[in-house]
């Protein structure tokens, strides 16, 4: 419900002009109401009417006003009460690139600010493209509403600028904008504004790309690790994902080499870590999680996907597919070696596992704690799904749908793993495949180098171009409700 009065506009005869007002909402809410119908439920209706000695008046004196309800005679209606809740605005920011022919572009629109006329918005970055194409006198466009759930917002007021001006003003510590709706500015004699929109922080920096690191030297390293449980079913069983065909390449196999092939080219020197988890090996065949395909212990590097093809077909006779699938001690063993490489302060290795597996994971726990571990490293892991299991768990591994944390509650610094249902890629064309397995890849490397502030090697730290300016607009004030 609101209400609200203009400047000027003719009063009723014998009543006194209400104040100057701005329109306000006003919820109302019942409880306990009797029930005046003899069969059926009442259907209460609200007419709310207040006047105070023969003037009208205001109805926001107090946030909440709770009153009794009453029958004739001043009699209580039981424990019916009426409640007037005074709301204030739910403000969000809406900022717009106007384009070359004047048509204006979404560039980011801020979260909502329940019941605030001084709203402090989360900080955001982006990209100066985004912002204003790399112009910095490219006219920005910046909108306040006051949310409405039906999506009828209601309009507060506007600003221009650009992003010259944004860094100017904020470097003189002026930078704040005038909040102003025309129609209340065209109205009202007085009117100055809706409100101050206040820039409280901005940052301006170079976001360098993965082509940089690799162009600066820095080497990725990929180890493979393959699933040897016996939930994969016995090699010698046609059925198994293991089964040795020499007519047709097992799934593991065609999984490897697709997989394998695409990340091979990313790697300088066409050497993978090449390990097992989950068999029993000789010559004690005890179960190991973390085991070199080609039984070195000392080297078990392998040259390209070919020698890990190899490594991994002499391997299968020797071993006896067991259990459990554990995977964290194989996350653990490439974490150490990325541990060791952050330690040198420069973006120089980037390490990626490189999952096969049927899915049933046994360890979920400690694999949770391990992912969270290394997302503080200079690491990323891929797993690929072998099979049609139920791959629930591993796409709970992947943080797509909200942030991994471990069983203790700490959530992971990044999303480090993509996981990629190979039964649904195994028709797919060359390029798509490596779109899907490597599309986070990317990212995830920069991420780290950014969070870590590390520049590609022999790059210029304070080179210009298409930055990040984290943008942190704040405070919408002297807003009296919503216009």
């Amino acid at each position: 419900m609101s209400a609200g009065s203009e400047r000027g506009a003719a009063a009723p005869a014998g009543v006194v002009p209400a104040p100057r007002a701005s329109k306000v909402e006003l919820r109302l809410s019942c409880r306990h109401l009797l029930d005046r119908d003899p069969l059926t439920k009442s259907d209460p209706s609200v007419v709310l009417l207040l006047q105070s000695q023969s003037q009208w008046v205001q109805i926001v004196a107090q946030k909440k006003m709770t009153r009794s309800l009453l029958l004739k005679f001043g009699r209580n209606a039981g424990k019916s009460t009426i409640t007037d809740l005074f709301s204030k605005s739910d403000p969000f920011l809406e900022l717009y690139r106007v384009n070359d022919d004047q048509s204006e572009q979404l560039v980011y629109r801020t979260e909502v600010v329940k019941n605030n006329l001084s709203p402090v918005w989360e900080p955001f970055k982006v990209s100066l493209s985004n912002l204003c194409s790399c112009e910095e006198t490219r006219p920005l466009k910046c909108l306040v509403w006051d949310y409405d759930s039906r999506g009828k917002h209601d309009f507060i007021g506007e600003f221009s600028t650009t992003f010259e001006e944004m860094q100017k003003a904020f470097g003189e510590d002026q930078a704040q904008w005038d909040c102003v709706n025309a129609k209340y500015k065209q109205k009202k004699r007085h009117y100055k504004n809706s409100g101050v929109v206040i820039l409280a922080d901005l940052k301006f920096y170079r976001v360098h790309s993965f082509l940089d690191y690799i162009m600066g030297g820095c080497q990725i390293h990929f180890t493979v690790a393959i699933d040897f449980t016996a939930s994969n079913g016995d090699p010698r069983n046609s059925c198994s994902l293991h089964y040795i065909n020499p007519f047709q390449p097992n799934e593991y196999l065609q999984a490897l080499v697709a997989v394998g092939e695409i990340c091979q080219d990313y790697d300088s020197d066409k050497r993978f870590s090449a390990l097992g988890f989950g068999a029993r090996i000789p010559p004690k065949y005890e179960v190991s999680h973390d085991f070199a395909i080609n039984f070195n212990p000392e080297d078990d590097e392998c040259e390209g996907i070919q020698g890990v093809v190899e490594a991994y077909q002499n391997c299968l006779p020797r071993v006896q597919l067991y259990g459990p699938t554990n995977v964290a001690p194989i996350i653990s063993k490439v974490a150490r070696m990325a541990a060791a490489e952050e330690h040198t302060g420069e973006a120089s290795q980037y390490y990626i596992l490189l999952v096969l597996t049927d899915g049933v994971v046994t360890d979920m726990a400690d694999t949770r704690e391990a992912i969270v571990r290394a997302s503080h490293l200079p690491m990323s892991i891929i797993i690929v799904g072998v099979g049609n299991a139920d791959f629930t768990d591993m796409q709970t591994l992947d943080g797509d749908d909200g942030i991994l944390r471990s069983p203790r509650g700490e959530p992971a610094l990044r999303d480090i793993v993509q996981f990629v249902p190979f039964r649904e890629l195994k028709s797919a064309s060359p390029a798509a495949l490596a779109k899907c397995v490597l599309a986070e890849v990317p990212r995830q490397l920069v991420e780290f180098y950014s969070y870590k502030e590390l520049p590609p090697r022999g790059g210029d730290t304070h080179a210009q171009g298409a930055g990040w300016p984290g943008v942190r607009p704040a405070s919408v004030s002297s807003t009296v409700g919503v216009p």
